[in-house]
């Protein structure tokens, strides 16, 4: 007689999958391992155990339960995608409560903004040199961050802070965000067939969703300075601003902005190039300390002769 072993999701104990109920429906016998809840178990009729029975079903959350190489069929319950995002939801919890780690607790949203901005640039640097490795890591220190602020936003109330949101409220606004900016994929409301009609589109929806007065209204003036040019720069060109408006002149300051703007107008990204021209030359420096190094000198004491001689040609 056949042997069955339906392992439940760790991740939602209480759900069983609708494949298993045929089986759990014919079944001589149902049991239920340790790791599965009272609740289910008494659902499904189970005696408790650790064995499948002939001619019936064993239910357990362990995917790798030592039965299941003994049944003649085994069902999972699938995994949503995203499900992994539960387990770090938890960790953060962990983290931060009572017996967690001292560190962790002791953190804030101001301390924590050195480690945000640096991440960021981490996973912008692999994105850069192409090393997947290094993004699917950078990713996860990214969000590691949304997870940190969201915890402690949770934890605010009563501290002056404003109302405190969770990570599920924060999640919510963004599914709220990208529905409402889509309406051709989610309401069927509109045509959009090309990325630069969805890229105005969005503007549009943004400007009246947060009644923006300004065509620079929202612009994070924070940003490195020669992406907040090119932002600025193609903001005012979407509003009509004429090209001679923009910054000229003789200071560094406006001649940096102009070559900015004139990059982006071009459709070029004058961020991600300046960047490409700074880490050849950091390249170009490396290599020219090491050849100098190999042929004898000191590397950290060139004089102008010797950096020519050794420079990358």
């Amino acid at each position: 007689m056949e042997r069955t072993v339906v392992v439940l999701s760790a991740r939602a104990p209480h759900t069983v999958p609708a494949a298993a109920l045929p089986a759990l429906r014919a079944a001589d016998l149902v049991v239920a391992d340790k790791s599965v809840g009272d609740e289910v178990a008494a659902a499904a009729g189970a005696t408790r155990g650790e064995d499948v029975p002939e001619g019936g079903v064993l239910l357990t959350t362990d995917p790798e339960h030592p039965a299941i190489p003994l049944a003649d069929a085994v069902i999972r319950a699938p995994e949503v995608p995203g499900a992994a995002l539960l387990d770090a939801v938890v960790v953060m919890d962990r983290l931060r409560s009572p017996g967690g780690c001292p560190w962790d607790a002791e953190q804030t949203h101001a301390s924590l903004l050195q480690y945000l901005v640096e991440e960021c640039y981490e996973l912008y640097q692999a994105i850069e040199d192409g090393d997947r490795d290094a993004m699917r890591e950078e990713l996860g220190d990214v969000l590691l961050q949304v997870l940190f602020h969201a915890r402690i936003a949770a934890e605010s109330a009563g501290d002056g802070d404003g109302a405190p949101f969770d990570i599920d409220d924060v999640a919510a606004d963004l599914v709220a965000k990208l529905v409402g900016r889509h309406p051709h994929v989610f309401a069927g409301t509109e045509r959009i067939d090309t990325a630069e009609r969805q890229e105005h589109r969005w503007e549009e929806l943004k400007r009246a969703e947060k009644q923006r007065e300004s065509s620079v209204d929202g612009v994070p003036l924070g940003q490195p300075a020669v992406a907040l040019a090119a932002k600025l720069t193609s903001r005012t060109a979407r509003a009509g601003l004429p090209a001679e408006l923009l910054p000229a002149g003789t200071g560094v300051g406006e001649q940096l902005f102009a070559a900015a703007a004139t990059a982006k107008l071009a459709g070029i990204d004058p961020e991600a190039e300046l960047r490409a021209a700074a880490r050849r030359f950091a390249g170009d420096v490396r290599a020219a300390e090491q050849a100098a190094a190999q042929a004898g000198a000191d590397a950290h004491s060139l004089d102008p002769a010797a950096w020519k001689r050794h420079w990358p040609r």
